[in-house]
């Protein structure tokens, strides 16, 4: 049954103290209230938590919540506790006191949300609570774990799909960040949902500025990038362990408080580290791919890739860890082609020829997205299945510097079709190029095409610049590519560049150079429009120190968003403070006083 607490607009304001819906959440809010199975595809911090926090309080039951990660869960119910939700987690990392004081707020009602991993949620103790309780909505967080075809596949999610019989009368929600159409129907097809609304927000993070820049002596590049992000959190992930420990030493010989996280630390460092970082005490994290899942720090203002990520979906969830505040940030991308001959030859160590095509096509998007001239967000958001409309997103490095102007690459782009046909269109561009520079390997050898004319003649270009030169081709659409396999053929456009009937202009193929000491095209982000600095100084201050009394993260207490806009309005009174971003009912009561007492000392 349901029952309406009060209207969803009024709870936006008074629990969360949001003017207004995002796009989407209402829809899918309301999809949920009438007790449809629902998915919803929402980027990182679009705010996809608002659509089962929501119902859970219009909702007479239970709304149990399954979450991949303690630290995602326990995040969750601190933010929720702070606006005066009640919400409980259960999972390992509480005491048995602990654990048995929130197993009795449950079963008295007393409890709106329930946060679970799906491994506690099919202990017997567990489901024998969870039959005591009438279950309204069982919401799944990070849903592509669902699926194999995901990019972090949870077996234990596929069970979720059983307590569609234990609960006939809950609705089902499935969110995640990203999902490509087969991830998409693998959630649905897995969860059992009944004719499910599908609900897709576009994946355009709009305050995200993206750059990618020749990667020479990164460290240096590094501590010329974090200049312009004095005191404020970033995260910056690298390749290796090794190459994670060595970057800490040196941020931290330079002056900035770094810490390192990845597998090779023991749980507890890990644990201990990653509470220092969102709780503002520490604000750089060096990490591998291990670190990120289920971290909710809103005002993550940086994401440094000191070296290229295996694929455009890593990449995606990577630099979508910052700017979740909505507030703009900086994700940078130091490119190097040896970077993706690492990846390349992990790639090559697995056994399954299929994954292995699947991968090379994986890495060689993700090269043309570092190699673009084009504007990123096209080769991002359209490897996601979404048409990106403009041409100028005016947020990324191709978009705001100069472009560069096209050059006569028709003798090269000739000499490439020259080696496609005599290598007979049988091959990728890998095999072509080997031939074209004269490579002394056995797949050359062993096919005689070490005997072709155009054997050698393509040596003065390295491997990356023909690459380079097949991706602007195929951009242009002089030649084909089968996809199964990569095999590429020409086509009428390219027997017209081969006969001098049209040429071929492209951009200036990569060439290798040092970037001097000094030199700085970094672009400074702008983290807002114009506010007082020093006011904002001193109410980031108090909110740490309101924190760490309380054991929260500072974001807790209020965001960043909500820091400057008390900045912006330089309110008076307890109405006044009332209208600031992300001060509701609870926020006001709490820390009204505290922080109209600051702004007010600061007044001009």
């Amino acid at each position: 049954m349901r029952k309406m607490i009060s209207d969803k607009f009024v709870l936006l304001k008074s629990i969360f103290g949001y003017s207004s819906f995002r796009p989407l959440q209402e829809e899918c809010i309301e999809a949920v209230l009438n007790k449809q199975d629902t998915l919803m595809i929402m980027p990182t911090g679009g705010g996809k938590s608002l659509c089962y926090q929501i119902p859970a309080l219009m909702f007479d039951g239970l709304t149990v919540v399954i979450s991949p990660l303690i630290s995602l869960m326990k995040d969750q119910v601190s933010q929720l506790r702070a606006v005066g939700v009640e919400a409980e987690v259960l999972n390992s990392s509480l005491s048995w006191e602990e654990y048995q004081r929130n197993k009795e707020r449950v079963r008295s009602g007393c409890t709106k949300l329930l946060f679970l991993a799906p491994e506690t949620l099919f202990k017997s103790d567990m489901l024998a609570l969870l039959d005591e309780c009438y279950i309204d909505c069982i919401a799944i967080d990070e849903a592509h774990c669902i699926s194999e075809w995901g990019h972090d596949f949870r077996p234990e999610y596929r069970q979720i799909k059983s307590l569609r019989s234990r609960f006939p009368d809950a609705v089902y929600l499935a969110v995640t960040a990203t999902a490509t159409n087969r991830v998409q129907q693998d959630i649905c097809t897995n969860l059992g949902q009944k004719n499910p609304v599908k609900f897709q927000a576009s994946f355009n993070r709009e305050n995200l500025f993206y750059e990618v820049i020749e990667k020479h002596r990164a460290t240096d590049q590094v501590l010329d990038f974090l200049k312009k992000f004095e005191n404020q959190s970033g995260i910056i992930y690298c390749f290796s362990r090794k190459q994670v420990d060595a970057l800490t030493r040196d941020l931290n010989e330079f002056g900035y408080k770094a810490l390192a996280y990845h597998a090779g630390l023991s749980p507890e460092i890990r644990q201990k580290n990653q509470e220092l970082f969102i709780r503002d005490d520490v604000p750089i994290m060096v990490a591998t791919i291990a670190f990120g899942m289920g971290i909710n720090k809103p005002n993550v203002r940086f994401v440094i890739h000191h070296d290229l990520p295996k694929n455009i979906e890593s990449y995606y969830q990577e630099t979508g860890r910052a700017g979740r505040d909505g507030l703009p940030a900086h994700c940078l991308l130091l490119f190097s082609p040896g970077d993706s001959g690492k990846i390349n030859y992990f790639i090559e160590q697995k056994t399954d020829e299929g994954q292995k095509r699947i991968a090379r096509a994986h890495l060689s998007a993700m090269v043309g997205f570092a190699e673009t001239h084009v504007c990123r967000r096209v080769p991002l958001i359209t490897y996601f299945g979404e048409n990106y409309p403009s041409h100028n997103c005016g947020m990324c490095d191709t978009c705001t510097n100069p472009k560069k102007s096209e050059v006569d690459l028709t003798k090269e782009a000739v000499l490439f079709f020259q080696g496609m046909s005599e290598t007979e269109e049988m091959f990728g561009a890998t095999h072509v190029i080997n031939v074209l520079r004269g490579s002394k390997g056995e797949k050359v050898f062993s096919y005689g095409h070490d005997a072709c004319q155009c054997y050698a003649k393509g040596h003065a270009l390295s491997v990356r610049q023909w690459q380079n030169l097949v991706r602007q081709m195929l951009v242009q659409k002089v030649l084909e590519k089968e996809p199964k396999y990569g095999v590429l053929s020409l086509n009428a456009r390219s027997d017209d560049i081969v006969s001098g009937h049209s040429f071929f202009y492209g951009y200036a193929l990569p060439v290798e150079k040092i970037k001097s000491k000094g030199e700085n095209r970094l672009r400074k982000t702008r983290v807002t429009g114009s506010y007082n600095s020093t006011l904002f100084d001193l109410l980031r201050i108090k909110r740490k120190e309101l924190a760490d009394k309380r054991g929260v993260p500072p974001y807790v207490i209020f965001s960043d968003k909500s820091l400057i806009d008390m900045c912006q309005r330089m309110p008076r009174t307890q109405n006044e403070f009332a209208e600031v971003f992300g001060v509701g009912d609870q926020k006001l009561k709490k820390f009204g006083d505290i922080f109209l007492e600051i702004i007010n000392i600061q007044r001009p």
